[in-house]
Order: C-alpha cells, then structure tokens, then sequence
C-alpha cells in the first residue's frame, strides 16, 4: 500500500527465466501489494522460475498474443486484484525496479494519471548501451509525436510505465493493436484523453539477456508510431474518427 492505495506490479514476459530473479529480487515489497507474471507461450522456464520465486498470480498464454496482447492480460489481472496503482516492469531487467516507489509514488499524491520512466532524461541510454540507431530514432520519433501531439514527452518508447486505475478502466485500450505499438498507443490515448503524464529518469541496461526487437521490426514498429500520432491530430482537427480514440470503444474487463 502506499498512501492507501493498492499497489500491483505486472510483469509481460516472454523468455525471462534468466532476468526474472534479479527483477523480481529488486521490487520494493514495503510498498508492492501484488505482483503479476503473465507469459507469452515462452519456450524457456519462464513459468517454472516464477512459481518458484513464489509469484501467486502468474497468467500463461497458451499461444503467443504479441507484446500488446500480454499487456492486456496484465492490466486486466491487476484491476481484477483491485490495484489503484498498476506500475509495468520488463523482466528482463532492462529498467531499474526499484524506481517503482517513485514512479507509484508520483500517482499516489493525485498529482500524476501517468508516469514514464524516461531513458534518455540526463544521460543514461547511451550509457546503459542503448545501440546508437535506436536512439537516434528514439529522439526523432519522439520530437514527431511532440509536434502532432502538441505534447513535451522526453520519451513515448520506454517500456517503464506507471498508470492510475482510472487510466487503465476508462481507455479503449481492448481497440489496440497486440504487437509492439501497443505500448505507443497507449500513450497517446492517454495525452488525447488528457490524463496528466509525468517523468522520471531510469537508467537502462542493454545486454544479452534483455529483450528487443531486431531492425526490421522496429522500422515496422516506428512506422506504426508515426502512424499513430497523425490519427490523433487527424481526430483532433475532425477530419477522421479512430476506435483506438473513440471514448465508448472497447475496454478491459475485470
């Protein structure tokens, strides 16, 4: 709990039987109520390493449901435990759990709906290895988005995200796509809605262990941000209207 609220980690993994010790090893359990795993048909030990780390809620898709899709199982567990906090940690320990106090920390004075955890805030992704084509498209998709969004986000790529109760409940986010621009999506809908977004630095690592995507995903991938960003401004100014950003799509259920 932390100023009464409930507060629940969920984790989306997929191959994370070597990084989930020392994720799970670095959660703050003084504030973290519940913890879940929810895995993407991993072909490793992922499942078997999670119970017995003593994971209680752990969720394992029987076929492979893409990056978004896991994350729909993720925020639908956490609000069926009836977390007010749902902060979403990598298992592949590529950002720091223990910034989860502060991140959850952020919401939990009403202050904040949304809170990033932001590699590239001070000096930490090339530093923590982030290769430098990635970051370099990581700087110019993001100063895209900031122009079509009207918005000042240091960073709409990290996987280290913390979301009220109410952000989770009240977006369409059952009308996003299950692969990797899930998490973009996300954010946008969040900005469009007008939910209150905040930021934090987070050093990263990048090693052999840590999840990503190859190249010819993450064009994919950032075609499909910029894709995303323009249906937005697009929807703004009246000239299309977009079930992703339609107030009365489809949400989660607990």
């Amino acid at each position: 709990m932390l100023h009464g609220k409930k507060v629940v980690v969920v984790m989306p993994a997929y191959h994370a039987e070597k990084t989930l010790l020392k994720t799970y090893n670095d959660i703050p359990f003084d504030i973290v109520d519940e913890v879940v795993l929810v895995d993407d048909c991993s072909k490793d030990n992922t499942v078997e390493e999670g119970k017995r780390l003593g994971i209680k809620h752990i969720v394992v898709h029987e076929k492979n449901k893409g990056y978004g899709g896991n994350q729909k199982s993720c925020y639908t567990e956490a609000l069926r435990l009836g977390a007010d906090i749902v902060v979403m940690v990598h298992p592949d320990y590529q950002y720091a759990p223990k910034l989860i106090t502060a991140m959850a920390s952020m919401i939990a004075s009403g202050e904040y709906d949304v809170v990033l955890g932001s590699r590239v805030l001070g000096t930490g992704a090339l530093k923590g290895g982030m290769p430098v084509y990635k970051y370099i498209s990581n700087r110019f998709l993001t100063l895209a988005e900031n122009l079509l969004l009207n918005e000042k986000i240091s960073e709409y790529h990290t996987g280290y995200r913390a979301f009220s109760k109410e952000v989770l409940e009240s977006i369409p986010l059952l009308e996003n796509s299950d692969d990797f621009v899930f998490d973009n999506q996300m954010l946008a809908q969040a900005v469009y809605f007008g939910f209150r977004i905040g930021e934090i630095s987070c050093p990263t690592k990048y090693f052999a262990e840590a999840s990503s995507i190859n190249f010819r995903r993450s064009v994919i991938y950032g075609f499909g941000v910029l894709g995303t960003a323009l249906k937005c401004k697009l929807q703004r100014i009246g000239l299309k209207n977009y079930p992703f950003l339609d107030k009365n799509g489809r949400k989660l259920k607990k």
